[in-house]
């Protein structure tokens, strides 16, 4: 598996992951909605044109992707995903680590999920990152905020 920068020609292919991966996400709250299944692929252009945005390959192919950016000392992380075939293989924990060691500068990481994603919060939690506020989003979608902070040592 290879990690790397992604180049704009990529947007609709991580675009359609993107709609894929977060069918599960929406199932559990039940809102088909949620802005990464509404996101348009202009609105994908844009956002490479705004943040980091790294895909991980397989023979080639996309499987994986997370976008970041920094501001004020922290770099805010944002969808993370993995096609459903390659889950729990350990490539969110390397996608993790790649946005995290891209933005080494900072001095802190934050990234949001919904209350009711429980393998989520399990996951960035075990990863280090800590709860610190939520959110109500929509009538069905409250939003969990974690953070966690550069290890300097």
């Amino acid at each position: 598996m290879l990690i790397e920068i992604a180049d704009v020609k990529d947007a609709q292919v991580i675009l359609d992951l993107q709609k894929l991966a977060y069918q599960s996400e929406a199932a559990i709250t039940g809102d088909y909605t949620i802005p990464p299944l509404t996101q348009s692929l202009e609105e994908m252009e844009q956002d490479f044109r705004k943040q980091v945005v790294l895909k991980a390959t397989i023979d080639g192919r996309i499987v994986g992707s997370v976008r970041g950016y920094a501001k004020g000392g922290t770099c805010y992380i944002g969808r993370v995903i993995v096609h459903p075939d390659c889950q729990n293989q350990g490539l969110g924990k390397q996608l993790m680590k790649a946005i995290e060691d891209h933005f080494d500068q900072v001095d802190r990481y934050e990234l949001f999920t919904g209350e009711k994603s429980e393998r989520n919060l399990y996951f960035y939690q075990k990863l280090g990152y800590r709860i610190f506020r939520s959110e109500q989003f929509t009538e069905h979608v409250t939003l969990v905020y974690l953070e966690k902070h550069r290890d300097v040592s």
